[in-house]
């Protein structure tokens, strides 16, 4: 009878309800409605049901993330490994040449002019800097905190990783991701708050073709022009040109096909449960993490409305040429923001079509949250 009841109770005391706190509680109820909005809503599955199902493991069995050193055994829990690759930087530069394999640059190329629009989404990301070293971050977690602001995951990753910032990892992917996520519901309010109904009327030109040629030589210029300056940028910038100059060469199929899709995927399932992984209760529910996810949402906001504004600032420049709509996809979040520029538009206008108008800004965007990423190691000393 000892034998029975001491085994009943090894067996109660190994199972999930005895150790789960209410913080875990709490964290299980983020990743239910994380799956709902990924599931029922649409909102970016791809990112959303990898990220919920980590959180939703680690905090039922929080040893799948234990570390080798905490290890009796000398084994870490297995969505540990994969967020190694997450420390070391490796995902997000497999995600950058991925990205670079499925966008066609053709519209950035055709309209240099969009780079501005780029460049001046990334406002958010300085303004983010400063307001997060107001609240209290240090200079190197305040920089990894504002990259949110470019709504760039990948990116995120890489510069928390390099600038020693693990401890705030987490958050910031988690936010990041999300803000991606939901791009459909932060931005239109937005975009529909700083531009006219006229504004959004505004049918833009059709863009000239982009020769094959200019196609090729894009990635190789942009990657020895950004790289020579900011050689940081290599891991991110240099894999995403060569992804792309996988596309536009036209010799290497099967390596734009297994990067664009295969590999893609592979990288974000790994990276989308390890980022998930890192929202235990223990240290996620904690008021850094509140004050990183309000930066982070106010960062995203003030690129998205730079771009807008500067977007008003070229539709005056060009006599009413440019859609200011278009200025929102200067965040980095490639293609959900373009698609917004393009649903905003529709409902103005039903035959205004911006897609391809936007995603000349929304690549910029990309290139230019790694070139600030870039610049803040630059300015800290990293390489």
């Amino acid at each position: 009878m000892d034998y029975i009841t001491t085994t009943l109770g090894n067996l109660l005391q190994q199972t999930a309800f005895v150790n789960l706190t209410w913080g875990n509680f709490v964290m299980i109820g983020v990743a239910f409605i994380f799956l709902y909005l990924a599931i029922k809503k649409g909102f970016e599955p791809l990112l959303l049901v990898p990220i919920s199902f980590g959180m939703l493991l680690v905090n039922i069995y929080p040893d799948i993330m234990l570390t080798i050193e905490d290890s009796s055994n000398g084994i870490g829990g297995l969505l540990h490994y994969f967020y190694l690759l997450d420390e070391w930087s490796i995902l997000p530069s497999l995600i950058f040449m991925g990205v670079g394999a499925m966008t066609d640059f053709g519209p950035l190329i055709a309209n240099p002019k969009s780079f501005l629009l780029g460049a001046a989404a990334q406002f958010g990301i300085y303004g983010a800097y400063f307001m997060a070293i107001f609240m209290g971050f240090n200079d190197k977690a305040a920089a990894a905190i504002s990259i949110i602001g470019g709504a760039d995951g990948p990116t995120s990753i890489f510069l928390a990783g390099k600038l020693g910032q693990t401890e705030y990892l987490g958050p910031i992917a988690v936010a990041a991701y999300s803000y991606m996520a939901l791009v459909p519901i932060i931005q239109p309010p937005i975009m529909k708050l700083l531009t006219t109904e006229e504004e959004r009327k505004i049918k833009m030109e059709q863009l000239r073709p982009v020769s094959k040629l200019e196609k090729i030589l894009f990635p190789i210029i942009v990657t020895v022009v950004v790289c020579m300056i900011l050689p940081t940028t290599a891991p991110l910038v240099g894999m995403l040109m060569l992804g792309n100059l996988f596309r536009e060469s036209g010799v290497v199929g099967q390596l734009a096909e297994t990067a664009s899709n295969a590999l893609m995927y592979i990288v974000v399932i790994v990276l989308g449960t390890s980022v998930g992984a890192t929202t235990s209760a223990e240290a996620f529910l904690k008021v850094t993490t509140i004050k990183i996810v309000i930066l982070g949402l106010v960062a995203f906001a003030l690129g998205t409305a730079m771009g807008i504004v500067f977007g008003k600032i070229m539709c005056k420049a060009t006599g009413g040429k440019v859609n200011p709509l278009i200025g929102s996809a200067g965040v980095s979040a490639v293609p959900m923001a373009a698609r917004v520029s393009q649903k905003v538009g529709a409902e103005a206008d039903p035959t205004n079509f911006l897609l391809m108008h936007a995603m000349g800004p929304n690549v910029a965007g990309v290139i230019g949250t790694a070139v600030a990423a870039g610049t803040f190691m630059a300015i800290f000393g990293v390489k």
